[in-house]
């Protein structure tokens, strides 16, 4: 079983109102925040997952409740608060990229204190962090403590998934990513991320002083220019995109995401251990079944990730 820690939320997409009044607005609302995606993404290719989050108590966060048990998804480690649910603005630019503008001081994904941290067992095979609950409190020093704890025991991967109306400090983002990146054994980054984080340095540079720690594999995805891999132990190379009709890219870096730790459990190379062992071929069938997940959901509305059998 794999344990996804993070925010729960809802986007509001904004629908094409051409025509009505200036005073309204229409939105369409669907279920997400990063890691609720992987946890369900991990679900839909049939890999056993949990989410480790705080939900609201309003009608908002039963909705999310009720959609992560309608997938499939474990509520065991879920923690309730009497605050309000995250909710995140999203507009889709014309090239089909998301931007964003969050309403979540102080909502229920936020709230998790180190007091609510669980004890796991042997059955949680590795962790999953990611996006700004890396770096917004009190959650960002709860996760922490988690990754410190279980360094080591289990597989870990991070994906920076770098957000900044949520939290505008760049600086903080680098600080906390650099201090993940040596507890992670796998990093999912994209080029837009790094970008963000280290303006003007060389991504190979970046990505070799990570994996000067623990780190075994870090995958950099490039949008239409497809994916790289950095490899330990059998260097870099790439991967084009797949030919898809894009109509959005929410959930896609999501869906890889999901992609990577679900060939790992399917191959039963989900530990610390495993990883370490594997070799180029493996890898790269590991980085095609991501790439290839990515383009079904680049090729619908939102984070409707894609379910096992449409990869077969």
């Amino acid at each position: 079983m794999y344990l996804v820690c993070g925010e729960a939320l809802f986007d509001f997409f904004s629908e094409n109102d051409a025509g009505a009044k200036v005073s309204n607005v229409n939105y369409r609302a669907i279920a997400g925040g990063s890691p609720f995606n992987v946890a369900i993404g991990l679900r839909r290719l049939g890999i056993d997952v949990a989410l480790f989050a705080g939900l609201s108590t309003d009608h908002l966060g039963r909705r999310l409740q009720q959609v992560l048990l309608e997938e499939g998804v474990r509520l065991d480690y879920l923690q309730d608060f009497d605050a309000p649910t995250t909710l995140a603005m999203v507009a889709v630019g014309a090239d089909g990229s998301p931007h964003y503008s969050f309403r979540g001081e102080g909502c229920a994904d936020r709230q998790l204190l180190p007091k609510h941290l669980p004890e796991l067992d042997a059955g949680v095979r590795g962790l999953h962090i990611g996006s700004f609950s890396l770096v917004v409190q009190p959650i960002a020093d709860t996760l922490l403590a988690l990754v410190r704890r279980e360094s080591g025991k289990r597989l870990i991967s991070l994906d920076p998934n770098v957000r900044l109306n949520p939290e505008p400090d760049i600086e903080r983002w680098r600080e906390r990513i650099s201090t993940l990146v040596e507890h992670a054994d796998l990093i999912k980054v994209s080029d837009e991320d790094l970008n963000l984080l280290y303006p003007g340095r060389d991504p190979q540079n970046v990505i070799g002083s990570w994996l000067e720690y623990r780190c075994q594999l870090v995958f950099l995805t490039r949008g239409g220019q497809g994916a790289t891999v950095f490899s330990r132990r059998h260097g870099t190379w790439s991967v084009p995109a797949r030919a898809v009709v894009t109509v959005d890219t929410v959930g896609a870096g999501d869906t890889f995401q999901a992609a990577l730790i679900a060939w790992l459990t399917e191959q039963r190379s989900d530990s610390v251990e495993s990883l370490q062992r594997l070799s180029r071929e493996q890898i790269d069938a590991m980085l095609g079944f991501a790439v290839s997940a990515a383009a079904l959901t680049c090729g619908k509305t939102g984070p409707d990730l894609p379910f096992r059998h449409q990869l077969d």
